[in-house]
């Protein structure tokens, strides 16, 4: 689940290299990205060695389909503009941090080295959301109106990432996984702070339901089948390549 997530958003960050508004943006969203993809690649290893079924991080990667994918629907999501990326980069950095601060102090010692790792890169990244935030949310008529109506539709996403799956449940009271409805209080309390900085108004509770089904029991849009034909393209034409 956590090194889908990662992949998925890795791939979406990936697209806006080059459509970035300035260089040090190119710069920095190329970063983020390989650093999502770096846990990526780390979580999906583990996932397969626990598996015990001989499947590696290129095997869960490149030939799954989109009905076995476990992300979280916030991370495939296609961005509008910039300020869409912003504010879900804010969102999920602001959620990912919080787990993987807990994460860190699993039983699973591959796990907690992998959780320790991401807290430093995900601290940059919820730093440079929130930078970005603030800048178009307290700049602009035009700026603010736009990253508000970023944060506006982000905000039917959010309920799914506090509600626990089974197996995050059952792990979770192993001592091994993180229970995501523990995360709640403080990445409420961080948004509340990073949007009253911005001045922007903060969505309604009511607007974050009526998203039909959920990543972690493998309901998707469109959008992740868009994402895993161009992800998956080339190992899928060159079944059992090396490279």
């Amino acid at each position: 689940m956590l090194g889908d997530d990662a992949l998925i958003l890795s791939h979406r960050l990936q697209q806006w290299v080059t459509r970035a508004p300035e260089l040090e943006d190119e710069m920095a969203i190329a970063n983020i990205a390989l650093d999502l993809l770096g846990q990526a690649r780390l979580l999906l290893t583990r996932a397969g060695e626990a598996e015990g079924a001989g499947r590696g991080e290129d095997d869960l990667a490149y030939l799954r389909g989109p009905e076995e994918f476990r992300n979280v629907r916030l991370a495939e999501r296609a961005d509008a503009d910039f300020a869409h990326l912003v504010a879900r980069l804010l969102v999920f950095a602001t959620w990912r941090l919080a787990l993987l601060e807990r994460l860190s102090a699993t039983r699973d010692p591959v796990l907690a080295a992998i959780g320790a790792k991401g807290v430093k890169e995900v601290t940059y990244h919820r730093e440079y959301a929130a930078g970005w935030t603030v800048r178009l949310g307290d700049g602009t008529e035009l700026s603010h109106r736009r990253m508000q109506a970023a944060v506006d539709e982000v905000w039917p996403l959010l309920d799914e990432l506090f509600v626990p799956h089974e197996v995050e449940q059952r792990l979770a009271a192993a001592g091994i996984a993180v229970d995501p409805a523990s995360l709640r209080a403080e990445f409420d309390a961080v948004l509340a702070e990073v949007l009253e900085v911005a001045t922007l108004r903060r969505p309604s509770p009511g607007t974050s339901a009526g998203v039909p089904g959920r990543g972690r029991d493998g309901v998707h849009g469109d959008e992740l089948r868009v994402i895993l034909d161009e992800l998956q393209g080339l190992a899928r034409a060159t079944p059992g390549g090396a490279w």
